[in-house]
């Protein structure tokens, strides 16, 4: 129990880590939007999602191929898809008008995918002990990784062919310009290099305060590893909306949930003992089919646009999905 008072300040320091470097990521972000013209609802889908998915990327490699935690990493990844959804209601909730009325209806594209490749990776656990493998990596690995590639191609079809954002201002000199480029990029690799570094001890400190409470690594993935690691996807956001960026902040959200299904495969592929599905307990089923559900209702709030807010400070959509995410966690912490 003495290591406990340890671990659970390290949690804390990697934790206060990946807040400060993800504000900065923010910042940089829509800096490099702006000057290469590339839109923030692009920016925030790609870019954003893939680097403020890398504590979940290094916690999943780190949990199954050092820690030999797959249910922590499986945890991690279901939790944090939940999660990120969650901080849509969070968005709508520092909003006047509801948040899906504000922002494109292109973000419908990534959610489509998200629910393609949660529906995939459910299909993989369910079935896990009759799905063939390949060397020890399953079959239906492989297919996530296919699915991942054709929604980043289809997305950037969509987005581009539906951009309406004007190229940046002529006002700066180009030379000048790409002075300022430099510094964004190189700002931005420093930041996301140090939130890999804070993410990889993540999964260590995790497990410690997992078994030593007694909490479980199902329960601790999905509620406190996948808050902690998503924390970069919630102060981006919301420094995105002090910018007046929301498709940034939808962009990153939708694109970091697609991105959390290719690190599943990726776990699967450093998860050397055979099938990482075969190894996470089937309760993770309830994560995906809660994030599946949000997912759509997500889907149905950009297609329908509610003008007004049903709920008092929410929207009926994001009301949905805070109530669905309290459901989950009430029903893992019973059931740990």
């Amino acid at each position: 129990m003495n290591n406990l008072y340890l671990h659970i300040p390290g949690f804390l320091v990697c934790v206060a880590v990946i807040i400060y470097s993800g504000t900065k990521l923010s910042f940089y972000g829509d800096k490099i939007a702006e000057l290469t013209g590339w839109g923030r609802a692009w920016v925030g889908l790609i870019l954003m999602a893939s680097v403020t998915s890398l504590p979940e990327l290094i916690t999943g490699i780190s949990a199954v191929a050092i820690v030999k935690a797959p249910d922590l990493a499986a945890g991690d990844i279901f939790g944090s898809c939940v999660f990120n959804l969650l901080i849509l209601s969070v968005l709508d909730a520092r909003l006047k008008q509801p948040l899906f009325s504000t922002v494109k209806s292109s973000h419908i594209v990534a959610a489509i995918f998200g629910i393609i490749l949660l529906t995939v990776a459910g299909i993989a656990i369910f079935l896990a002990h009759e799905i063939p493998s390949i060397l020890w990596i399953s079959s239906f690995t492989f297919l996530l990784f296919g699915i991942y590639l054709a929604a980043v191609r289809g997305i950037f079809m969509y987005e581009q062919s539906a951009m309406i954002e004007a190229p940046p201002a002529d006002t700066i000199h180009m030379a000048s310009r790409s002075s300022h480029l430099r510094k964004a990029v190189s700002q931005y690799a420093i930041n996301a290099l140090i939130v890999i570094g804070a993410a990889a001890f993540l999964p260590y400190f995790g497990e410690q305060i997992a078994s030593q409470t007694g909490m479980g690594n199902s329960f601790f993935g999905t509620l406190f590893l996948a808050a902690a690691t998503s924390l970069p996807e919630l102060v981006v956001s919301l420094a995105a909306l002090r910018m007046g960026a929301l498709d940034m902040a939808v962009g990153n959200l939708l694109g970091s949930n697609v991105f959390n299904m290719f690190i599943l495969g990726i776990g699967d592929v450093f998860y050397r003992e055979g099938s990482l599905f075969k190894a996470i307990s089937p309760s993770h089923l309830l994560s995906v089919l809660i994030t599946i559900i949000m997912t759509a209702v997500v889907g149905l709030g950009l297609l329908f646009k509610p003008k007004k807010k049903q709920f008092w400070l929410l929207g009926l959509d994001t009301f949905i999905i805070l109530i669905l995410y309290i459901a989950l966690i009430i029903y893992l912490f019973i059931k740990n």
